[in-house]
């Protein structure tokens, strides 16, 4: 199989194709979720407008829920995209080398 996709052949490109669609539709996901659950932060605040009058030592709580809230998330959001692409090229070289 290593000798088709480095020869382009068809049955490599398909292989290469694959892996790339399954790597942009994990972007497109974690992008998706990731905007979703940052404008729930909004939402939030407009539907609990009490929440926008609290302060915690003269910070108020919006600021805290998006500076301790959303930070994490993007950590959070990174890791498990970092561990869900390399599952996937780790799925492909042993579909390569298996062939």
């Amino acid at each position: 199989m290593s000798r088709e996709l480095d020869e382009q052949t068809e049955v490599g490109e398909l292989f290469i194709g694959s892996l790339i669609r399954s790597q942009l539709r994990l972007a497109l996901v974690v992008a998706a979720g990731f905007l979703l659950i940052l404008l729930g932060v909004p939402v939030l605040l407009a539907f609990l407008p009490v929440i926008a009058d609290l302060t915690l030592f003269t910070v108020p709580a919006p600021w805290i829920l998006l500076g301790a809230g959303v930070y994490p998330l993007v950590i959070v959001c990174g890791a498990l995209y970092v561990r869900s692409a390399t599952r996937n090229e780790r799925r492909f070289l042993d579909l390569v080398d298996d062939a």
